[in-house]
This record gives C-alpha cells, sequence and structure tokens, in this order.
C-alpha cells in the first residue's frame, strides 16, 4: 500500500513539473531548426489606438536562443522619450528542458541614455536587459507594454527578423475606434486578415506559423521580398498639439510644412555675411556653393531628437547662435541662407542609407512615414542642385549613395510631391587604376599604385581620409587588399571637388612572395589588387528579382617587370563578355620584358527576374575565375 502512494505521489510530483514547463526544445519542429540560430516560438502583439492623439501597444514573445550565433537576439532594448512610455517590462528564462530559470526583477532592468557620440540634444532613453544566460539552447520570454501620446508613429509586423531566424507562430492585432480609416500594407502574406467589428471599435489580426530560416541570397533589395512584412499607416494623426494627415503625399507634406513655418528668419548680421558674400556675383550655381561652403564651415552636425518628435527643425537663429544642428536644422539653416540671397530652395526628406534596402524602401502608393533624413533641393531652370547640409567635406551638388538614387518626398509650399534624387550611372561611378610593378626572382613584387574614383566610388575614401588620422588611414590599407601579406610603404589622396567629385590615390606596395616559385617556373596571377570577391551557387528556390546596384565601371592596366632570363610558358586566354547585366574583358601579352594585363568591368543597373539566374550566375563566375587566372613563367635554358 506505502509503494502504491509512493508511486502515486512521485508520478504527481512529475506530471506537475511537466505542466510547468514552457517552451522546450524538443516541442521545436525539426524544420525550423535547419540553418537557424533563433526560434521565435511564440509572438502575439496588439497595437490600440485609443483615439487621434493616443495609443497603446503590449507585445507577448518568447525567443529561444540555439547557439552563440543567435545571442545578439535575446538583448531587449525599448526606446521611450515624452511621447512613448514603458508602463511595465516582464520577462522569463528557460532551460532547453522548459523549466522556469529566473523571473525578471524590476532592479535587474536597466535604463540608458540613448544619446551616441555625436547627439548633444535627446531626450530619448531606453529600457536594457539581458539573461546573459551561456548554457545553450535557452528561451527568453517578455511582455512589454508600451504607451504612446501620439499616433504619427505606427508600429509595423516583421515575425521574421533575420536570416538565422525560424518562427513557429507570431500574430499581430490593430485595434480602432469606429470612422477611424487604417491603412496598412502586406508584403509575402497569404491571404486578408480577420476582421471583427463590434460597438466601440474594430479589431484586424494577421497571423502566421512555422516559418523557417532563410538562406543570405545575392543581390535582394528588401527584407521584405523576402519575408512576410506589413507596414501600417494612419490617415489622421495627432503629436504635441499638431493634427495632420497622411493620406496623400499632398497632406503629409502639408504637415511638414506647418513644422517649419516661421522657422527660416535669420539674424541681420547674417543676412549682412550672406550679401557680403554673393555681392558682385551673377552665377546662381556658384552663389549657392559660397553659402553651402559657409555652411559647412561654420557649422557642424549634431543629432537633436526634441521638438516634435524629432520632425520639427529648430529656428534658423538657434543655429546662427550655436553653430550646430541637425539634418532638419542644417537644412533648414541652408534653406534660409539661400533665402536671404533670393535663391528658392525646398526642404526634402528621404530614407538614407547605403543598402539596396535604403534605396528602394519607399513604397510610392503608400503614404506614410517612411523617411530618416533631411535634404535640400535647389530648383533651377534647367537642373536642380542637391545639397547634403550634415556634411563638411561633400562638395555641393553631389548626394553621395547615402542618398542618391531613391525617391524622396520635396516639401513644396503646396504639399509634398515623390520626386527623385541624382542618380549616378556607369560614367560617374568609375575606378581607374594604373599599377607599375617589379618582380623578383623569389615572387616578390614592388609597385606603384595609382587609382582614381569618381562619385560613389569615391564615397568610402573620402569619409576616410576626413574622419581618420594618418595613423588610422595606414592601418586601413594595411587591411584593405586580397593580399596574404603586404606592406604600404607610401599613401597620397588627393581631392577634385565638384559635382562628380574624384579622390586621386597613390600608392606603393611591397608584396613578398606574391607570386609562386616552383622549380623554373614562376606562377603570377596579373589582377592583383581587383578580383571579384565570391563564386555564386544556384538558388532552386528563388522567387525574387536579382537587383544589381549601383552601375560602376572598373578599369585595370598592370605592368609587371619580369626577371631577366624567364619567359612565357602559358598566358590565360583573352576574355569578352558582353551581358545584358554587364561587360567584362581581360587581356595580356608580354612586351619587352614586362606582362601587360588589362581588365575592364562594368555592371549594368537594373532588376531581373529568377528566370536570369543561370545567365546572372554565369556571368559572376566567369569573372571570378577569370580574375584568378594565372601566367606561367619559365626560366630560358642556359648553356
Amino acid at each position: 500500500m506505502h509503494k502504491i502512494v509512493l508511486s502515486i505521489t512521485i508520478l504527481f510530483v512529475f506530471s506537475s513539473q511537466a505542466a510547468d514547463r514552457k517552451f522546450p526544445v524538443s516541442s521545436i519542429p525539426l524544420p525550423l531548426l535547419k540553418n537557424a540560430n533563433v526560434v521565435k516560438r511564440m509572438e502575439q502583439t496588439e497595437f490600440t489606438i485609443l483615439n487621434p492623439g493616443a495609443s497603446v501597444l503590449k507585445s507577448h514573445y518568447a525567443l529561444t536562443i540555439l547557439n552563440e550565433n543567435g545571442r545578439n537576439h535575446a538583448a531587449l532594448e525599448i526606446y521611450y522619450d515624452k511621447l512613448r512610455q514603458v508602463p511595465s517590462i516582464e520577462g522569463i528564462l528557460y532551460d532547453a528542458l522548459g523549466n522556469e530559470i529566473k523571473k525578471l526583477k524590476n532592479k535587474d532592468i536597466g535604463d540608458q541614455s540613448a544619446i551616441d557620440d555625436n547627439n548633444l540634444m535627446e531626450d530619448s532613453r531606453k529600457k536594457v536587459h539581458n539573461f546573459y544566460c551561456g548554457n545553450y539552447p535557452y528561451t527568453i520570454e517578455y511582455i512589454v507594454e508600451q504607451k504612446f501620446n501620439t499616433t504619427f508613429f505606427f508600429p509595423s509586423w516583421l515575425p521574421q527578423e533575420d536570416e538565422d531566424y525560424a518562427v513557429e507562430e507570431s500574430s499581430f492585432s490593430i485595434s480602432f475606434p469606429p470612422n477611424y480609416p487604417v491603412r496598412y500594407r502586406a508584403f509575402n502574406y497569404r491571404g486578408e486578415p480577420v476582421k471583427f467589428t463590434g460597438k466601440d471599435k474594430t479589431t484586424m489580426t494577421w497571423s502566421i506559423l512555422n516559418m523557417p530560416a532563410i538562406k543570405a541570397k545575392f543581390a535582394v533589395a528588401a527584407w521584405r521580398d523576402l519575408t512576410t512584412l506589413v507596414y501600417f499607416a494612419p490617415s489622421q494623426f495627432e503629436i504635441q498639439g499638431y493634427k495632420g494627415d497622411m493620406t496623400t503625399w499632398k497632406d503629409f507634406g502639408l504637415f511638414q510644412n506647418s513644422l517649419n513655418a516661421g522657422r527660416d528668419v535669420l539674424p541681420q548680421h547674417v543676412i549682412d555675411k550672406v550679401n557680403s558674400l554673393t555681392a558682385g556675383i551673377t552665377d546662381v550655381k556658384e552663389k549657392i556653393r559660397i553659402l553651402y561652403e559657409y555652411l559647412q564651415q561654420n557649422t557642424r552636425y549634431i543629432s537633436i531628437q526634441l521638438g516634435i518628435g524629432g520632425w520639427q527643425p529648430y529656428e534658423a537663429t538657434y543655429v546662427a547662435a550655436k553653430g550646430y544642428g541637425d539634418c532638419k536644422a542644417l537644412a533648414n539653416y541652408m534653406h534660409s541662407l539661400l533665402k536671404a540671397a533670393n535663391i528658392r530652395s525646398v526642404y526634402t526628406i528621404v530614407y538614407a542609407g547605403r543598402s539596396a534596402y535604403a534605396k528602394t524602401r519607399l513604397i510610392e502608393d503608400f503614404p506614410s512615414n517612411q523617411f530618416n533624413h533631411v535634404i535640400l533641393c535647389v530648383p533651377l531652370d534647367k537642373d536642380s542642385v542637391w545639397l547634403e547640409c550634415t556634411d563638411q567635406n561633400i562638395p555641393a551638388g553631389y548626394m553621395s549613395d547615402f542618398t542618391a538614387n531613391r525617391k524622396a518626398l520635396m516639401i513644396t509650399e503646396e504639399g509634398g510631391v515623390l520626386v527623385s534624387t541624382p542618380r549616378y550611372g556607369l560614367n560617374e561611378n568609375e575606378q581607374i587604376r594604373t599599377i607599375q610593378a617589379v618582380m623578383d626572382n623569389s615572387g616578390s613584387l614592388n609597385m606603384s599604385v595609382n587609382t582614381v574614383y569618381t562619385c560613389v566610388q569615391q564615397d568610402e575614401l573620402s569619409s576616410m581620409i576626413h574622419s581618420l588620422s594618418k595613423e588610422k588611414v595606414e592601418r586601413y590599407l594595411q587591411r584593405r587588399f586580397q593580399l596574404s601579406t603586404y606592406e604600404v610603404n607610401h599613401f597620397n589622396y588627393s581631392e577634385k571637388k565638384s559635382s562628380a567629385p574624384k579622390i586621386d590615390e597613390q600608392l606603393t606596395i611591397s608584396v613578398p612572395n606574391y607570386a609562386t616559385v616552383s622549380g623554373k617556373r614562376i606562377f603570377i596571377t596579373p589582377n592583383i589588387l581587383n578580383k571579384a570577391g565570391a563564386y555564386l551557387t544556384e538558388d532552386s528556390l528563388r522567387q525574387t528579382d536579382f537587383v544589381l546596384a549601383p552601375a560602376y565601371r572598373d578599369k585595370d592596366l598592370v605592368e609587371i617587370k619580369i626577371p631577366e632570363g624567364y619567359g612565357i610558358e602559358s598566358f590565360p586566354k583573352n576574355i569578352s563578355l558582353h551581358t545584358k547585366f554587364g561587360t567584362y574583358s581581360i587581356s595580356a601579352k608580354l612586351e619587352n620584358n614586362k606582362i601587360i594585363y588589362s581588365r575592364t568591368r562594368e555592371l549594368y543597373e537594373g532588376s531581373y527576374p529568377p528566370a536570369d539566374q543561370k545567365e546572372i550566375i554565369s556571368f559572376y563566375n566567369e569573372i571570378y575565375m577569370a580574375d584568378r587566372a594565372r601566367i606561367v613563367l619559365v626560366k630560358s635554358k642556359t648553356d
């Protein structure tokens, strides 16, 4: 009898423990573990619009961190400021079996400033937490509530946040009052949301199950092309006493106009300076250049996330007095300088960034808050001059890859108008390189390298030479090239500033044992510094377009003086490829005891369907192989 009671007791305890377990790793469907470093076990997000000036966001989710590569997903960061508060955060840590290990306490939640090195004025802070568990796999569960004093910012639903990220289940609900229009745009979501209309509100719910991790794909523009993403936006909204509408781009621009109104008044001493700088100059572009350089020389960029949600620029008088401002304030100040010279300019908002995603992010037929930066456009009779007002070194009229080649919203007197920023193409984005090298009997090289970079191809170098010390530039150069070992003995840069800027780079480099010496033969790859980076494989499941950008042209001329007594045993064959994606050609010859190697590669910008995959892969892989082709030198016979 005692044995029976004991057995029942043990079974009861075991069953109770099992019932308490949540999210055991063993219950994850096997297909979700493939290529994954993290699995979202569940997610329930509820966004409730209380009225045009208030909303609440509640998020409940659990993530299983499978290994060390997934640990970056375990950190919690929730930003807050005057427009958004974080009333509550709950969290629990579970082991691989689903047993509770630790429960989050209020004292464990960090509270940090969200200010970075350039942000001198910002009221944004963040709540942070991390369980810092090193016993993989483990699971974290969080419940977070946020309250917003505005409806200007709507969340989006992105169940799958990265390539190594699988999703077991996720749902998003948005609730809103009657007669309050909510707009959405869905990508890669099958079907329609479930809609429930009650007396006081309408609720729409999206849900998804079992999304396996996605392997990285070549030449994809935006993450929304690969996975499920739903954007949401209001029509009417309120933010800190201002009312606005973003049903159309025109409406959105009128709201921004209301924020900018009356903030372009300069102090008299600055107006006098404008008149002095432009006196006697009749060429409008020259006036623009002079005033732009005055801006660069007398202001600097900092981020100021204050005011109307970080959307209202500081007055021109403020920038004139302080000498600094963010993109909004500096663009408005430059607008004010031009206005004082009777030159019309237009405040323009854009999504900035160098990635393909940044360039294609804007959804043209979905008016909404899709911007993170401000630039200035100066319309002229035959063209326009574009100004990046946060950079103290970029020339007037040049946008760089940070803001070029994308849609932007000009805030005209009549409202918002979608426009295209300058596009730099094949003939602008050039890299022209000449190498003069001498090789000794050991296969080592000493060479002089002269390279001229234009437009987008000079962006990275321009940033480097203006922001890094000489010592840091030298360290950068020592790891820049795809060479096993080398030494940069000398470097020099000179710039030509214009609307198509150029940088001339002069290097002297020594490369020990670059070529392979084997008996009487030397094996050398004549393409020393500009090899294509990756060998591609076909993806039989690919359904997204190939987006190739930006267009560019590389031209290399390499001359290598070979040691006395050597001749050519074999050359790589000359190649000439002409495709709709670009062109490529190489040729090599021996002349006056020098290898003369010529290479030209052109990439055409464009979007190409998955059906072109074989041709694209073939084009890239032929270049990859040809770039690594070797010349064989053989020592001549001697008596």
